[in-house]
C-alpha cells in the first residue's frame, strides 16, 4: 500500500510561517500532505524548483506549492522562499509522524562496564560497546552495531543496525554512519615470505572528522601504523571501499562503488563518479572532479575535471571518444588505401618490366 503516515492537515498560512515564506493566494487553503510532483493531488503540496517543470505541476491536482520567485506562471497558491528544497524538506517532515523518536535501551544491550556512555546518549538493545568505549550526548547506537574497545564516538551521531566499529576508531559530532558499514578491518596488506603471505602490521585505526557521513555497506580499512583520515564534511556513497593509510580530505563527494587503494590521499572538495578507481600512493589536488568509472594511475593536479580509463582531463578525452567512433571508418579507409597501393605496386612493376631498354644498355 503506498503513502505516508502522516498527522493532522494544516493551513498555508501555517505552513509559511514553520518556513518564513511568502503566501500567493488563499493562505487558508487546507493541506494534508506533501509529495512529489508526479504524487500530488487534492490536498497536497509540492515543490517546483524550476520553469520547466510548471507545465507539469499544473497538470497535477497539487493545491499548493513550494517555490522561487523567479518561477512565474505558477496558478495554485504558492509559498515563496529563498531555498525551496530546505523548506519543502521542513513541510514534509511536519506531516510525517514522529516515528524517530527513539527510548534508550542500554539496560538490554551489551555494555561494558569500563564503557563511557553520555546520560543523553540513546543506546538501542542488542547493541554491543566495548571496553572503555567513550559515547558522546545526542548519540544514537541503533539495534546490531559493534563498537570495539577503546573507541571514541562524539556528540549527535547516529550509527545505524549492522555497523561494526573495530578498536581505536575515532568518530567526531554529526557524523552519520549507515548500515553494515564497517569501519577499521585490516587493510590488505602482506609480506611475502618463504613463499607465503604473511600478513603485515595492522596497528593504526580509522579517524571520521566531524559532519562525515558514510553509506551503507561501506568499508574504511585501518592504517598500517597511523590513521585512515576521513576530513571533516566529506559525504561518501554506499559500498565504497577506502584502502589502508589513505588520507581523504575536506567536503569531498565519493560517489557508489568508488575503489581507493592504500596510502592515497585527495585534497579538500574532491568529486568521484560512481566506481572510479584509484590507485595506490596517488595524490589527487583540491577540487578535482572524476566521472563516472574513470581509472586514476597518477597523481591529479586541480582544479580540473577528468574522466574515462585511464583517465585523462576532460577535453582530451572527449576528443578521444571521438577518434574512437570513427575508428570503423577510418580501418575501412585504410583497408582501401592497402589495395589502391597494391594495385599500383603491381602496374608500377609491369611498367617496369615493359619499358624498352636505353640508349646507355644498346652501347653496351
Amino acid at each position: 500500500m503506498e503513502g505516508n503516515p502522516v498527522v493532522k492537515g494544516r493551513s498555508l498560512q501555517q505552513l509559511a510561517e514553520l518556513v518564513q515564506g511568502q503566501i500567493t493566494g488563499d493562505p487558508n487553503t487546507y493541506i494534508h500532505d506533501a509529495v512529489t510532483i508526479r504524487r500530488a493531488n487534492a490536498g497536497t503540496i509540492t515543490i517546483c524548483t524550476a520553469k520547466h517543470l510548471v507545465d507539469e505541476l499544473h497538470n497535477t491536482e497539487a493545491s499548493a506549492v513550494v517555490t522561487t520567485a523567479d518561477i512565474p506562471d505558477i496558478e495554485i497558491p504558492s509559498i515563496v522562499v529563498k531555498n525551496p528544497k530546505d523548506a519543502f524538506g521542513r513541510i514534509v517532515s511536519e506531516f510525517r509522524s514522529n516515528s524517530n523518536v527513539l527510548a534508550d535501551q542500554r539496560a538490554q544491550a551489551n555494555v561494558a562496564e569500563t564503557a563511557s556512555l553520555d546520560d543523553d546518549c540513546i543506546i538501542r538493545a542488542g547493541a554491543t560497546i566495548g571496553e572503555n568505549v567513550t559515547i558522546g550526548p545526542g548519540t544514537v547506537i541503533h539495534s546490531g552495531v559493534t563498537v570495539l574497545d577503546e573507541s571514541t564516538i562524539g556528540e549527535d551521531t547516529t550509527i545505524y543496525p549492522g555497523t561494526v566499529i573495530y578498536p581505536n576508531t575515532i568518530i567526531g559530532n554529526r557524523v552519520i554512519v549507515h548500515a553494515n558499514a564497517v569501519l577499521g578491518a585490516n587493510g590488505f596488506g602482506y609480506d611475502t615470505v618463504d613463499g607465503r603471505h604473511i600478513l603485515s602490521h595492522q596497528l593504526g585505526n580509522v579517524v571520521l572528522h566531524d559532519d562525515v557521513e558514510i553509506g551503507a555497506g561501506t568499508t574504511i580499512d585501518r592504517g598500517t601504523w597511523d590513521s585512515t583520515v576521513i576530513g571533516e564534511g566529506t559525504k561518501i556513497d554506499n559500498q565504497v571501499m577506502i584502502g589502508h593509510n589513505c588520507q581523504i580530505g575536506k567536503h569531498n563527494i565519493i560517489c557508489a562503488q568508488v575503489g581507493i587503494a592504500g596510502s592515497s590521499t585527495t585534497g579538500d572538495y574532491v568529486v568521484m563518479g560512481g566506481q572510479a578507481g584509484i590507485k595506490d600512493h596517488v595524490d589527487i589536488g583540491d577540487h578535482v572532479t572524476l566521472g563516472a568509472q574513470s581509472g586514476v594511475l597518477s597523481n591529479l593536479e586541480g582544479p580540473a575535471t577528468f574522466m574515462g580509463s585511464p583517465c585523462f582531463p576532460i577535453k582530451k578525452q572527449m576528443a578521444l571518444y571521438v577518434h574512437m567512433q570513427k575508428l570503423p571508418e577510418m580501418r575501412k579507409q585504410l583497408k582501401e588505401y592497402g589495395k589502391q597501393l597494391e594495385q599500383l605496386n603491381n602496374f608500377l612493376g609491369n611498367v617496369e618490366q615493359n619499358d624498352p631498354p636505353s640508349a646507355s644498355q644498346d652501347a653496351a
